[in-house]
């Protein structure tokens, strides 16, 4: 994956390159794999933000909204998908680094998650039109 990848993928999804090619290297997965898997949950996420926004602690830093939220969360999300269990966790990771990140920057953020807590993340670009 090229640099220039890795910056359209995070305009299209709120993720960085460095975060998405971290998770590549951490669950060795195929980049184009896991870009594929991103672009249909970041289509469903989207869906979910105005119950994500009433119901999460979340923070908005360079057009991305990050979302705190527990474990069950998620995984109601993916059970309603037949990912294979090591592009689930690659999935999960990438939102949470990414959202510790956010809220590390966030003014108003703590990214001081506990140990049952993950991050979402959805481009606000195209979460404002909700």
């Amino acid at each position: 994956m090229s640099s220039g990848d890795g910056e359209a993928t995070a305009d299209k999804f709120g993720l960085s390159g460095a975060v998405i090619e971290r998770t590549v290297e951490k669950a060795e997965m195929d980049p184009e794999e896991l870009l594929g898997t991103l672009e249909i949950l970041h289509a469903e996420l989207i869906g979910r933000h105005s119950n994500l926004e009433r119901e999460r602690e979340y923070v908005t830093v360079d057009g991305v909204r990050a979302y705190r939220v527990n474990e069950a969360v998620w995984d109601e999300f993916l059970g309603e998908f037949d990912f294979e269990a090591p592009t689930e966790s690659a999935v999960r990771y990438a939102h949470t680094e990414q959202a510790k990140l956010l809220f590390a920057s966030s003014v108003r953020g703590d990214d001081n998650f506990d140990s049952d807590e993950e991050g979402v993340i959805i481009g606000i670009d195209t979460a404002e039109q909700f």
